[in-house]
């Protein structure tokens, strides 16, 4: 992945809550990452959220922090304050139990770029360990599809 965004001299920006940064670790753990990681901001509070990343304070109110139209929001926040090519979303319940009524293991991502945006919900198992790993691994995978074309925003 970082080599396709070098390829395409295109850059990336994570905005991280239940992944507490974990998402960007793990892109900046390849090597040459710095010529396309813009950087990433772990908001796991929900006014970090908005103040942050622009995320709605009604769309908050009215949803909480576990939804794909947040997940998309923050995806779309990061990449205009940072001026990244793509920006990439985590949001979700870690556990290991519910939060704001829905289930540990519900998990959204999302990618914005410039053909627009798209999210994907997860429903993962295992411990918080395990459901923060599966909601990296989901975020990249709904990154490269999307530089693949399988998944191309609307």
């Amino acid at each position: 992945m970082i080599a396709e965004l070098r390829l395409r001299a295109e850059s990336v920006a994570l905005a991280e809550s239940l992944t507490g940064g974990a998402l960007c670790a793990r892109l900046v753990d390849v090597a040459g990452a710095s010529d396309v990681v813009r950087g990433a901001v772990v908001a796991y509070a929900a006014d970090l959220k908005h103040t942050l990343l622009g995320v709605d304070r009604a769309l908050l109110a009215d949803r909480g922090t576990v939804d794909p139209d947040v997940a998309e929001a923050m995806a779309t926040g990061v990449r205009e304050r940072t001026g990244a090519t793509y920006g990439v979303a985590t949001t979700g319940v870690a556990g290991p139990g519910p939060n704001e009524g829905k289930p540990a293991g519900t998990v959204y991502v999302a990618v914005a770029g410039p053909r627009g945006t798209r999210s994907r919900g997860l429903r993962l198992d295992g411990d918080r360990g395990a459901v923060r790993a599966g909601s990296v691994q989901g975020a990249l995978d709904l990154l490269a599809d999307v530089l693949e074309g399988r998944h191309e925003p609307a």
